[in-house]
């Protein structure tokens, strides 16, 4: 059986920046979140299914005394019935401070948030946060739960901002001292955080001074250290609003990685998938590593999409049974301007992808606004249903605003 296009969300306030988590143990158990305007203020909606993603249930996480906002949230899950929730609250403009929310029911009930990391004024801004917790089938570091995020500082006054990580080994409740991945000298955005099957961390991000670069570095202690960062490729970065007449909404390129946790022939390898625009449109590139992020593979196009058609916001999971790589973003291959949601999907290790369209209508980015509009979010989400589907999640305008809209898989591609 497959489904498409389940309605998350419903109203004509905005939603966009959605995540999804899937328990592994019992799959019909999802848990999304995004940024959610329902309130009247950016504040972190939470969506929970219980059916495999048919009907959601819709409410809010809670902000932090003092702040009166929340963007950039993103899920985890961890065995056997734990659901993490992070984001970037803020009380302005700047000040931004990384908090996490814990479920230990499935999703049903969340702690208060936890600081994962304090902003303070123009000085530091924690933006752009992601989050997994271990759940490596033979990892020693079994529930270490990992956060990165953007460390923006000096905001006000030509600062930087520079890749930073954080742990903790108690589920949440304290955090060890954060780790700064990148170079000061490098300016990144959001960073990306991944395990292996024996628990090796990947710490990733892709900066945007020139020259443009995805590097990686590799934790084989559980994050207590990193060795030194490797390059995955050099990076044309996607123009920041897309040359496509009538957009106007925002493009960053951002780090996406995964790996491999299943027993089969490619157990191991690592992918690095990121959008690049160095054949004069935007694409999804991906490599891989074999040899524990020592060295990758040259990128290869993983959408077979038209020439000059734009393709861009790309998320990975593998499933962590079958291997399958599962790569989800948004197209404009089908007309030019209205945009769609496919899935590529390879079962030999990358070699090759069969990409599925996958929303039933194309929808208008403008959402019918006279004024093209400046933000749809800055990324979309996949997670594996093992053994063999997927769960997709998107901010979708078909509604007439945007609203987060789901597409579940159970097929098994062979």
């Amino acid at each position: 059986m497959t489904n498409f296009n389940f309605q998350v969300t419903t109203g004509l306030l905005p939603k966009f920046e959605p995540s999804i988590a899937v328990n592994l143990l019992i799959p019909g158990i999802m848990v999304a979140v995004a940024v959610d305007f329902t309130t009247g203020v950016p504040m972190t909606g939470l969506y929970r299914s219980l059916d495999g993603g048919a009907n959601w249930s819709n409410s809010m996480l809670p902000l932090p005394p003092g702040f009166t906002g929340a963007e950039a949230p993103v899920v985890a899950y961890g065995f056997p019935s734990t659901f993490v929730v992070t984001a970037h609250v803020f009380p302005g403009a700047s000040d931004g401070t990384t908090v996490i929310y814990k479920s230990t029911d499935n999703g049903a009930t969340f702690s208060p948030p936890v600081i994962v990391n304090s902003g303070y004024g123009v000085y530091i801004n924690n933006d752009e946060t992601n989050v997994t917790i271990d759940v490596g089938q033979s990892s020693p570091y079994l529930g270490n739960t990992y956060v990165t995020y953007n460390h923006q500082f000096n905001v006000a006054n030509g600062g930087n901002s520079t890749a930073f990580f954080s742990r903790s080994r108690d589920g949440g409740t304290t955090w060890d001292q954060p780790i700064v991945l990148s170079s000061i000298s490098d300016q990144v955005e959001r960073p990306d955080v991944a395990f292996d099957l024996v628990g090796t961390v990947y710490g990733a991000w892709v900066t945007v001074n020139t020259p443009s670069r995805f590097f990686v570095r590799i934790s084989l202690d559980g994050g207590t250290t990193f060795a030194p960062q490797r390059l995955v490729s050099e990076v044309t970065p996607v123009p920041t609003v897309l040359p496509v007449p009538g957009y106007a909404f925002r493009v960053l390129t951002f780090a996406n990685v995964s790996t491999d946790r299943s027993s089969g022939p490619f157990s191991g390898r690592a992918y690095a998938v990121w959008q690049d625009f160095r054949q004069g449109y935007s694409d999804i590139l991906m490599s891989f590593s074999d040899n524990t992020g020592t060295s990758w593979s040259s990128p290869v196009s993983i959408t077979g999409a038209p020439a000059g058609s734009q393709n861009f916001f790309p998320a990975i999971d593998v499933d962590p049974l079958l291997g399958v790589v599962n790569i989800i973003y948004y197209s404009n291959q089908v007309n030019g301007f209205l945009l769609d949601v496919y899935v590529a999907r390879s079962i030999n290790g990358g070699q090759s992808f069969t990409n599925t369209r996958i929303t039933n209508t194309s929808f208008d980015p403008n959402a019918g606004s006279v004024t093209p509009v400046t933000v749809i979010g800055d990324y979309i989400d996949i997670s594996s249903v093992p053994p063999g589907g997927y769960i997709g999640i998107w901010m979708d305008t078909s509604t007439g605003a945007q609203n987060i809209v789901a597409g579940y898989s159970d097929t098994v591609i062979t």
